[in-house]
């Protein structure tokens, strides 16, 4: 008989098995049976696949969601979001994933959480066992974490990285670069909005976070008359990342700073109050 890879306090597992826990354990054996059945009987036909990804990546709505975005050191990190690796799991048919909590230890304050996906017709399998401490990090330091929810989504936002990893591993990777590339050429597109409408609806979308107009070109490094089409698509993620909490407005445009200098030359070159002033 195969052990358990991940051992189990004993004191932990319950005495004896409810009625609702061993029907669900029934239940969920007769689930994958029945998924590897459907499978074989209903195999992916790969270029409805293709032609459904295709028609998912030019939507503006998946296109705008399909990248991530965050800060890490000196350099800003990106890539293909968990939302476009659930539509490609769609597209692409006969897959299973998903995210389970096996345990959760409020002693030490963590889960341990499973990550998996699973091409069923394939029966090609990848999962990942892992630790979720109950902590947020922020400013001064990581907070603990007690109230029941604070905990759930900590563990989900967590474990929502780990299910995107694992639906990629067993897609080909021709399919996910593919998607990749049409969700940019979305982005870039932009609906076939003209490029000047597209600038001021995406300044006028960072104003509604506080984010001026002048932060944004700092950050470009060029006025707004002067954007492209990659720079509005590469706004756009930012903008999508800031509101789902991926990184601050700060920290992807850092508010200019004063310098002492700057200061002290701005006293310099201003006029005194008695400056052209005579003594009668």
């Amino acid at each position: 008989m195969n052990q358990p890879v991940e051992r189990i306090n004993a004191a932990a597992v319950p005495a004896r098995v409810g009625q609702g826990t061993a029907v669900e354990q029934s239940r969920a054996v007769a689930e994958v049976q029945a998924a590897i059945v459907v499978a074989q009987q209903v195999p992916r036909d790969i270029n409805a696949a293709i032609a459904e990804m295709r028609q998912s990546c030019a939507q503006p709505f998946l296109a705008e969601r399909a990248f991530f975005r965050y800060n890490r050191g000196s350099g800003n990190i990106t890539g293909a979001s968990v939302h476009l690796a659930r539509e490609l799991a769609r597209c692409w048919g006969n897959v299973q994933y998903g995210l389970t909590e096996l345990r959760r230890d409020d002693e030490f304050g963590q889960s341990e959480m499973q990550a998996f996906a699973w091409d069923v017709e394939k029966n090609s399998r990848t999962s990942s066992t892992f630790i979720v401490p109950h902590k947020r990090d922020q400013k001064g330091g990581p907070k603990q974490l007690t109230d029941m929810r604070d905990i759930y989504e900590n563990n989900a936002n967590n474990g929502a990285r780990r299910v995107r990893e694992a639906i990629f591993a067993i897609l080909p990777p021709w399919f996910v670069e593919e998607a990749k590339e049409l969700c940019n050429k979305t982005i870039r597109d932009g609906g076939g909005k003209p490029l000047p409408q597209r600038i001021a609806d995406a300044i006028r979308a960072f104003e509604g976070l506080g984010i001026t107009q002048d932060r944004i070109e700092t950050k470009l490094g060029r006025p707004s008359g002067k954007w492209t089409d990659h720079d509005v698509a590469q706004l756009q993620i930012a903008f999508q990342s800031i509101t789902r909490g991926e990184v601050t407005a700060d920290e992807e445009f850092p508010p200019s700073r004063v310098t002492v200098e700057e200061i002290q030359q701005q006293a310099d070159q201003a006029p005194t109050a008695d400056a052209g002033s005579g003594n009668a």
